[in-house]
């Protein structure tokens, strides 16, 4: 694996907590399973991060040591999933890249719209959220497109994926704070959030239209199966930030086959495919087409959609928008 240096071995390292601190060999052991499983490389500089995450579910076991957590990983595919839960970082918000929907809005949507009128391509949009987290990013992408394409028999789908099971059960809810409302637009927040009452108090949730368009599964983007069919657009936004050169360069690599005709791909603001992929071209400031895309004409054909609609849960108390 790259980046793995030779290692200076501690037979018995300092204890914290009543927890033996990882050693050096037990550090390079996790970066290598983390790597293999995820494509996520981390750094001699996040030992300390490792070892915060992963503490707790040590204590919970009532393990003493990272090296008995270890083997418990190695053969325990259910805690594996815990570990990759636990190390994944999750931080994200509505409509975070505001540059992506202002180049949607002036650049993208109205080429859609006349292409559609004329018939070259179809009422059909299809968005891949790949590394959605708590769902703020496809939940925005759902809203953005039901806004701008209300009109005239369009279909939405968007499907939204992440590695971790414990931050897809949240996206899938689509819950989050009342605090969240300040990162919306005002009349999104009227059309699209519900305000929870009662033991739901000071939460919101997406309202049953915006959740019926939202299709999530879990996904490995360095091993699984990618959904099915190509997509107008693929947001990737601050994923790739935790893979080295090989692993990002795979992702693409795959990404772009899954691009529709005059498809874009989206990156985060802090990432770049300098010296990865020649694959695709840049278009603006973290968004690229591929070279094919690019020679292409924009007509799409029709897509058979069938999203099934998601059931309110009976459980949940909602009233009046916030």
């Amino acid at each position: 694996m790259e980046g793995n240096a030779e290692v200076e071995l501690h037979s018995k390292p300092p204890a914290v907590g009543g927890i033996t601190q990882v050693s050096d060999r037990e550090f390079a052991r996790f970066q290598a399973l983390i790597y293999r499983e995820t494509g996520i490389y981390l750094s001699p500089a996040k030992r300390t991060l490792l070892a915060g995450r992963l503490c707790k579910r040590l204590r919970t076991l009532n393990l003493a040591c990272f090296k008995d957590y270890y083997e418990l990983v190695e053969n325990d595919l259910a805690e594996k999933e815990q570990m990759i839960n636990c190390i994944c970082t999750n931080e994200t918000h509505f409509f975070r890249e505001k540059r992506h929907f202002e180049f949607l809005e002036s650049r993208v949507f109205p080429g859609w719209k006349a292409l559609a009128s004329e018939g070259r391509r179809s009422r059909c949009v299809r968005v891949w959220s790949a590394g959605c987290s708590t769902g703020e990013e496809p939940y925005s992408l759902a809203m953005f497109l039901l806004d701008h394409f209300s009109i005239g028999n369009w279909e939405i789908e968007v499907v939204a994926s992440d590695i971790s099971t414990r931050v897809l059960a949240r996206a899938e809810a689509g819950m989050w704070p009342i605090s969240k409302l300040a990162e919306l637009p005002e009349h999104y927040v009227t059309r699209y959030m519900l305000k929870g009452t009662g033991k739901y108090a000071g939460l919101m949730k997406a309202s049953p239209e915006l959740r019926s368009r939202i299709r999530f599964q879990r996904l490995n983007l360095n091993t699984d199966a990618y959904p099915y069919g190509r997509f107008d657009l693929v947001f990737c936004c601050n994923v790739l930030i935790y893979f080295n050169a090989d692993s990002k360069k795979r992702v693409l690599d795959r990404m772009v086959g899954h691009l529709g005709p005059a498809g874009y791909l989206m990156l985060g603001h802090a990432e770049t495919l300098n010296g990865i992929t020649d694959r695709l071209r840049t278009v603006a400031p973290t968004i690229y087409t591929s070279y094919t895309n690019a020679a292409q004409n924009n007509v799409l054909k029709p897509r058979a959609l069938g999203i099934a609609p998601w059931a309110e849960p009976a459980s949940l108390q909602c009233s009046e928008q916030p």
